[in-house]
């Protein structure tokens, strides 16, 4: 096992399906009809899940109807997930062949006929094109062999925050270092694993990055001390699209990877425009306590990206 790869790895299940249709927002331009259901399986990590936490609601919103289900675990590479199909085919009563709440992969694929099936490397990994091989093809040919007919998609991650203590693995024992690079490295590893498999990509990460290095990015205090703050009070976080300071059985802890609220947004902004072919500024839902501001310009970077 890969030392980036956590100790303990919690697998995540999901079934959600959106059939909300609103006739006055019909009119919509999107390869799926009004009348049809898009069925999606993720098959990813917590940033998939990220990426899609408020997917739902845009599609709910504009009259979209949808079937997601997601296949996850906790810190999870390509190369995990190929290790669970195999542990399944080898010794279909183990536990760690169903890592997700109980289920195989097989399970999932054999669920229900997927129109599209995403796949995505872990973001410690994600900049290194040789962590990709081969299992990105494995897992690519297992989900063929059973959904021959769904279109297999890569769901670009994004960097971590401008203020990370550690940046993404480019070869072995060589890190990037700074966000700029990681963002630099991840597109060109994704886009050359798309290039090899013939596959579309989501951008999320490219949307992340028009974000972090745009004028409206997050800034660094200059004059932050942790040591000076004192709980719940946390630094000035201002248009991060990271989950950054929080505070934790009293102390004050850092998350410069995952996506907050905002950058959950943006990565489902970028996942319903690309999936349903509709602008992501023709929506107009906000999420609970985010400034609408900040959200319109999300919507624009979203458009801009997808273009």
């Amino acid at each position: 096992m890969r030392k980036y790869l956590p100790m303990a790895i919690v697998g995540l299940s999901i079934l959600i399906i959106t059939s909300c249709t609103h006739p006055q927002q019909q009119s919509n331009t999107s390869s799926i009809g009004v009348e049809d259901t898009l069925r999606l399986l993720v098959i990813g990590n917590s940033f998939s899940n990220n990426a899609t936490r408020f997917l739902p609601d845009l599609a709910i919103e504009q009259g979209k109807k949808l079937k997601l289900a997601k296949a996850q675990i906790g810190g999870s590479s390509l190369e995990r997930h190929w290790q669970s199909v195999e542990i399944a085919m080898n010794y279909p009563d183990s536990s760690k062949g169903k890592p997700y709440n109980g289920k195989s992969l097989l399970d999932f694929l054999t669920s229900d006929d997927w129109d599209i099936v995403t796949i995505q490397q872990v973001s410690m990994l994600s900049c290194d094109t040789s962590e990709y091989r081969p299992f990105a093809k494995y897992v690519y040919d297992y989900i063929k062999k059973f959904q021959p007919e769904a279109e297999i998609v890569l769901h670009q991650t994004w960097a971590y925050r401008s203020d990370a203590k550690r940046f993404c693995q480019i070869t072995e024992g060589t890190h990037a270092q700074s966000d700029e690079e990681m963002w630099q490295n991840s597109r060109r590893a994704y886009h050359t694993i798309a290039d090899e498999l013939g596959l579309r990509i989501i951008p999320v990460g490219d949307a992340f990055w028009s974000v972090c290095s745009g004028e409206h990015r997050y800034r660094v205090s200059p004059d932050f001390n942790p040591d000076g703050l004192v709980e719940p009070n946390i630094p000035t976080q201002k248009n991060s699209l990271h989950t950054g300071y929080y505070w934790r059985d009293n102390t004050l802890r850092m998350d410069s990877n995952h996506a907050n609220k905002e950058g959950e947004f943006l990565g489902a902004l970028v996942w319903y425009g690309f999936l349903f072919e509709d602008k992501p500024s023709s929506t107009s839902y906000v999420p609970e306590g985010s400034d609408t501001t900040f959200v319109n310009y999300l919507r624009e970077v979203a458009d801009s990206i997808l273009l």
